[in-house]
């Protein structure tokens, strides 16, 4: 049965601190899996795989996971094993946090990478560089003695 709304205060926007505190469980509890267990997968084998960042949905039976393996390459090719390999993973993950349901969880490359690399080749560019840096104060502007 839903809650009536209470009128005086407005949507939340945004994870809950719940959601919030499930997440950050949950990534800590992947980052132990990936760096003890070994997954029998060759798009796996010798890669390093960092969780950037876990979204919880609000009844915290589902999980997102942002993963980028290190260096960025084949992170298509990494993502597809990671959720082909996610009913293993959720095994190994309901043994390692203390919650009343092991969230299924979905690998998601995390992009926030690729575009910070983005706004970095931007900002080296000679045209906006030039429009970053002040400009030589000229004499045309100072009053004559």
């Amino acid at each position: 049965m839903k809650r009536p709304r209470q009128h005086g205060r407005p949507a939340p926007t945004g994870p809950t601190q719940r959601q919030l505190r499930a997440g950050e469980l949950v990534r800590h509890a992947l980052m132990d899996i990936f760096r003890e267990e070994e997954i029998a997968d060759p798009a796996l084998a010798g890669v390093s795989v960092t969780v950037t960042e876990v979204r919880m949905s609000p009844d915290l039976r589902h999980a997102m996971a942002f993963v980028e393996p290190l260096g960025g390459e084949h992170a298509g090719e990494v993502v597809a094993a990671l959720n082909r390999h996610a009913k293993f993973v959720r095994g190994r993950l309901g043994k390692l946090i203390d919650m009343r349901f092991t969230p299924d969880v979905k690998f998601l490359h995390d992009e926030s990478f690729d575009e910070a690399a983005r706004m970095s080749r931007l900002f080296d560019d000679p045209r906006v560089r030039r429009d970053l840096t002040p400009d030589e104060p000229s004499d045309s502007w100072k009053d004559e003695d």
